[in-house]
């Protein structure tokens, strides 16, 4: 690969790097990464086998060291060390922004404590890549990775249904089956997207309405980012029944039940059941 000669010669300067990498397509990376990653004196990474790959790719001869949510409090007094020696250290995940869902948050918040320089490069990230394309709100709440424990998918779903944003979160492919109860009961009348292999080859956008989201038939591959969207906003008008459908009700309640009645006009009204059912009653009992 040719280097930009806009980076050639160009002092770094000494501290941590938290660099962005591809979440999928390689190419994804900027020329920025490329040259702070090829003059840092080590690399921070979760899993070294999946980074090297990238590094071969882009011909980064920078030494390796695995840092992953296993470790990374054991590793934090050395790197803390080689940090106060000036070196030039990166930090990236395997995929996307490190401290977003992954490790580097306990890093950065020793380094802030030190005083010792922080350099971000943006780039890729499943959360802005997703919302990008989701066509809701620019207003977002990221929660992460989709909660493991029952009691904690209750608790959490029922506090971020009452958010009047996007809602983005991760969850395994092996989950979503089982999450999908919970996603119905908690964002009913809202759209959802489903990503899945962003950027790669086979990569797929699934846009549902939250109501008509089943389970999948095959396991999904890929970690998936989940999107949706923000609360319906529903105008106080659209609360009240028109004149016209009131006339229609009239016409209707001796020749129809009252749970006819209510379901013919709740096709094509926003009105609740229970308002229509009221009403017909009301009217019922006036005949």
């Amino acid at each position: 690969m040719t280097e930009n000669p806009k980076f050639q010669n160009k002092e770094i300067k000494k501290g941590l790097y938290i660099i962005s990498t591809p979440i999928g397509n390689l190419g994804d990376i900027t020329y920025r990464a490329i040259e702070i990653l090829k003059k840092s004196e080590i690399i921070l990474c979760e899993d070294t086998r999946i980074s090297k790959k990238l590094m071969d790719k882009f011909e980064v001869k920078s030494k390796l060291l695995s840092n992953h949510k296993f470790n990374e409090r054991k590793n934090l007094s050395q790197i803390i060390n080689y940090l106060k020696d000036n070196k030039i250290i990166s930090l990236i995940s395997d995929a996307g922004t490190p401290g977003i869902s992954d490790p580097g948050a306990i890093l950065v918040r020793e380094c802030v404590e030190k005083k010792i320089n922080i350099f971000p490069l943006p780039g890729p990230s499943a959360v802005s890549t997703a919302i990008s394309i989701s066509g809701f709100s620019e207003k977002y709440f990221f929660y992460g990775f989709f909660p493991t424990k029952l009691k904690d998918v209750k608790n959490d779903l029922k506090f971020l249904s009452q958010i009047n944003s996007c809602i983005v979160f991760f969850i395994s492919p092996k989950k979503i089956n089982k999450a999908i109860p919970f996603i119905k009961r908690s964002f009913s009348e809202r759209e959802i997207l489903i990503c899945r292999e962003m950027t790669k080859f086979y990569e797929e956008y699934l846009r549902y309405k939250v109501d008509d989201l089943k389970p999948f038939n095959e396991t999904l591959k890929g970690e998936l980012t989940i999107v949706i969207s923000e609360k319906k906003k529903i105008r106080k008008d659209s609360l009240l029944l028109s004149e016209s459908d009131k006339s229609n009700i009239k016409k209707m309640i001796k020749k129809l039940s009252i749970k006819e009645i209510v379901n013919l006009i709740s096709q094509n009204s926003s009105v609740p059941k229970k308002k229509i059912y009221n009403f017909c009653l009301k009217i019922k009992n006036e005949v």
